[in-house]
């Protein structure tokens, strides 16, 4: 496997996986959509104009599954995105690409990647703690989206929320 930088090249290869990683995140919501490898062209593009570094992982025949977007703000690494396809899971592919964004913040004198994560995704939280993160002090708060259906609570501190 073969962890590099990507580039405009990628454009088409890497819009697939953008596009079947919103479908997985819009899942966590209860949605099922379609994948719309337009509008991972369109972000794909998104993230190159704004020059967020972005890598790619490639297996032994030069395909693309997985891929980490990261956004630097103020010397502060967030990884945006990071997905790899279900059935390369549970190989290190993850691991990897991650190392890289760990190497970003490292480069600019931090120590730590920050992450915006669905309560839902448990994936990544697992992921994430076997790294060593944890929760840090965000909550996002919002009013449901037109024709969201909201079926679980969660808790947070004291307080009690529709999911």
């Amino acid at each position: 496997m073969l962890i590099r930088p990507a580039d405009s090249k990628d454009e088409y290869r890497l819009s697939l996986l953008i596009s079947e990683f919103r479908v997985e995140l819009e899942r966590l919501k209860g949605a099922e959509p379609q994948a719309d490898i337009e509008a991972g062209r369109r972000e794909f593009r998104e993230y190159l104009e704004k020059g967020y570094p972005m890598f790619v992982a490639e297996n032994e025949t030069q395909d693309l599954i997985g891929y980490l977007v990261c956004r630097i703000e103020d010397n502060v690494v967030w990884a945006e995105s990071l997905f790899v396809l279900p059935k390369c899971r549970r190989k290190g592919v993850a691991s990897r690409l991650y190392d890289k964004a760990e190497e970003l913040a490292r480069e600019l004198g931090e120590d730590t990647v920050y992450n915006w994560v669905h309560p839902n995704n448990h994936r990544i939280i697992s992921f994430l703690a076997k790294r060593g993160y944890d929760v840090l002090n965000l909550i996002e708060i919002r009013k449901p989206l037109q024709n969201e259906k909201l079926t679980k609570k969660i808790k947070v501190g004291e307080y009690e929320y529709r999911y």
